[in-house]
């Protein structure tokens, strides 16, 4: 198991900020990670929300494996 951090950089308004995200198994199924702040950039207060979902890790229906 890797302790790398998963993180991301938002840009905005020329203001960065970096962003841990945490592993995250959606309601919808689907795998991925999600991660929320708040940051300020050109003197205004922003609350972030980053979703990552990892293409193809939602399981498919029942019937549709079936097909």
């Amino acid at each position: 198991m890797s302790n790398d951090v998963n993180m991301s950089t938002i840009q905005l308004c020329g203001e960065k900020q970096n962003f841990i995200l945490d592993k995250k198994d959606f309601k919808t199924g689907s795998r991925g990670y999600y991660g929320t702040g708040k940051m300020v950039a050109a003197g205004k207060k922003y609350q972030i929300s980053i979703q990552v979902v990892e293409i193809g890790s939602k399981p498919k229906p029942a019937e549709e494996k079936k097909k």
